[in-house]
């Protein structure tokens, strides 16, 4: 993990700082945080949508059931302009699945299927296993040691604050299987990409190379891969059985669920807040990211009731398919392309229910006035500011490489990839009062961004 402590500047040094005069909307969003405090909906936002629409793959039932639920949910909560915007999407269905250890000792793995996967012969697929520790060392192979095998891809994810550690593993999900199979093998197995010690695995979309075969490919849980590992590592000759039903079911079409709070004068720019509505199918998409959902909406809920009104317009976006396919996202960006040099700075709420901790804005490495006063704003909830570009999001990528400016209000994600992805992504694990600190963080950045329009329309990079 890369050092970041002496980089940082603290909460109490930003109210403080000589480059953050103060503006009479200031008191007003300071006003709201307070009262966010003691009135918030946050949790019963994702405890809603989880019991309305559980898993909700893209194309399944439960998105169905999903968009049904943003609709009449941000017409509840008194936003403007709601509607749910289509987008196709490709639907991947499960189906059966079953991995087992079949030579030394029978053992059924904890396992399931990457998403996007084809599925295995009739009958599965039944061969001896070789182990790499990354996917260096497996192009290191001659093809005559992998050809006709199961590769067993055993790199460990590394748990941090940041969640950098996802970054550096995932290539492993995404590339792991073709490049398996231009060596001959018949199908891969990855270590879960996760940082819990237990026997729930960590599905998560791989992508298929276009010059390459397509084998099937599953990840197993953390326990598993540690007995596969010691196995291996100490010369026993191990045999798996891997069966998988997943398939491809073709077309359907979801959507994009949009609703807005109106600004006054400034109405025709607009700030976005966005999470994705789409869940894997194992657990309920309670962290991943329900949690999100309920942190746009309920920061949206708050300005839509406000004394001041917000003066650009805020419009929430929950994206359909950005688990396996960002399809949500690009249409958004192709749809409202026209608008898009309007759009003064996106938001994304996609890391779980982690205590808000710094803040990273469009002017980084400098730190100008009117990001000073809203970093100022988060002084009271403890979050630094991080100097270091903010990325925006998966949902937000499209957007933002068409210059939308964006903001990241960086979540504690210590725990984030002991759930993420698996069957243990539920209401019970969501942590109310972090998730709450979390939402007001957002909520202040998002209501300052409508009200400090000479400032930010100055400060940012590619501003009105």
């Amino acid at each position: 993990m890369r050092a970041q402590s002496a980089v940082l500047i603290d909460a109490e040094a930003s109210a403080q700082a000589p480059d953050a005069p103060h503006e009479a909307w200031t008191d007003e969003v300071a006003a709201v945080l307070a009262a966010a405090e003691g009135d918030s909906q946050t949790f019963r936002h994702v405890q809603s949508l989880t019991d309305a629409a559980g898993p909700r793959l893209a194309g399944s039932v439960g998105d169905r059931l999903a968009v049904q639920w943003g609709v009449t949910t941000m017409t509840a909560l008194g936003l403007s302009n709601v509607r749910a915007e289509p987008v196709p999407v490709r639907v991947w269905e499960r189906g059966e699945e079953r991995v087992e250890v079949v030579a030394p000792t029978p053992h059924r793995l904890a396992a399931a299927a990457l998403g996007g996967s084809v599925p295995t012969p009739e009958g599965g697929v039944e061969a001896e296993v070789i182990r790499v520790v990354s996917l260096e060392a497996l192009a290191a192979l001659p093809r005559a040691e992998v050809e006709g095998k199961v590769v067993f891809i055993d790199r460990p994810m590394e748990r941090r604050r940041d969640g950098s550690g996802y970054g550096e593993a995932v290539v492993v999900r995404s590339r792991g299987a073709s490049e398996a199979a231009r060596l001959g093998a018949r199908a891969v197995l990855i270590r879960s990409i996760g940082t819990d010690s237990t026997r729930f695995p960590h599905t998560g979309a791989l992508r298929y190379a276009e010059d390459a075969p397509r084998i099937p490919a599953a990840s197993i849980s953390n326990p598993d891969a540690d007995v596969l590992g010691r196995w291996l590592t100490g010369g026993t000759v191990v045999r798996v059985r891997v069966s998988l039903g997943c398939r491809d079911a073709g077309e359907s079409v979801s959507a994009n669920v949009v609703g807005e709070v109106p600004g006054t004068d400034r109405a025709e720019e607009i700030v976005i807040v966005g999470a994705h509505l789409d869940a894997w199918d194992l657990g309920r998409g309670a962290i991943d990211d329900g949690a999100g959902v309920a942190i746009v909406l309920e920061v949206a809920r708050h300005l839509a009731q406000a004394r001041l009104r917000p003066r650009r317009t805020l419009r929430v976006v929950l994206f359909a398919n950005e688990e396996n396919g960002l399809a949500g996202a690009r249409a958004y960006a192709a749809a409202h392309a026209a608008e898009l040099p309007r759009h003064v700075l996106g938001l994304e709420a996609d890391f779980g229910d982690g205590r808000a901790w710094a803040l990273r804005s469009p002017d980084a490495p400098a730190r100008t006035a009117p990001w000073a006063r809203i970093h100022a704003l988060l002084a009271p909830l403890g979050v630094a500011w991080d100097p270091e570009p903010p990325h925006g999001g998966a949902d937000l990528g499209p957007m933002h490489e068409a210059g939308v400016p964006v903001a990241d209000v960086l979540q504690d994600g210590t725990r984030y990839f002991d759930l993420h992805h698996t069957p243990n992504d539920v209401l019970s694990q969501v942590d109310a009062a972090s998730l709450e600190h979390a939402m007001r963080a957002a909520l202040g950045v998002a209501y300052a961004a409508t009200l400090d329009v000479e400032g930010l329309a100055r400060a940012a990079p590619n501003g009105p």
